[in-house]
């Protein structure tokens, strides 16, 4: 049976991935994630997720490897991670009260081909007081998320609007994976009655 690889360390991929039935084993890699100069969001976030994926298809040519980026922009503006609170104010400032876009690629490697596919959102934040900013950072839930917001914590009281995928937005837009990973020979099981 072909090995499913997940090449990334997110809590939140993974249980989406376990949602449709999958159990793959995580192999989580190291790829520089800086813009390159010029570089839009949406293929920063295709770049990334084809980086990641080689990376761990080299360490197991022989499995279906599945990688993603998620990329949070406004405009050709970028928001990764927050180093620290200040930079987390400073994205909440910029986006409150402005729809974003929310970028998620994914890439399949298996037998030495690559399919990708990019799935684009809308999102929209209310602005945010000083105390609410303050209060969400303090929960510990924006440190390692792009823009500094979680759609499916507790940052889902701020999200006034949402227009795509919300599996999307959370890392890993279900319906393009499912699609993938079936026309590699591994269907959902939760469709399939097959663990």
């Amino acid at each position: 049976m072909t090995r499913l690889i997940l090449a990334s360390a997110s809590p939140r991929r993974l249980a989406l991935l376990q949602q449709l039935g999958y159990a793959p084993e995580v192999m989580a890699t190291d790829v520089d994630e800086s813009p390159r100069p010029g570089e839009s969001p949406d293929a920063l976030a295709l770049r990334l997720a084809h980086s990641k994926g080689l990376a761990a298809a080299t360490a197991r040519p022989e499995a279906v490897i599945l990688a993603a980026d998620t990329v949070v922009a406004l405009g050709d503006r970028t928001f990764g991670k927050p180093c620290d609170y200040e930079e987390a104010v400073q994205m909440y400032t910029v986006l409150g009260g402005l729809w974003h876009q929310v970028h998620t690629a994914v890439a399949i490697l298996h037998r030495g081909r690559v399919d990708q596919r990019l799935c684009s959102s809308a999102v929209r934040l209310r602005p945010l007081s000083s105390a609410e900013m303050r209060a969400y950072w303090d929960t510990g839930e924006p440190v390692d998320k792009a823009g500094a917001y979680a759609v499916q914590g507790i940052g889902a009281v701020f999200v006034s609007g949402l227009q795509g995928s919300y599996s999307g937005v959370m890392g890993l837009p279900l319906f393009e994976t499912a699609e993938m990973l079936a026309a590699c020979g591994l269907s959902p099981p939760c469709l399939s009655g097959h663990p």
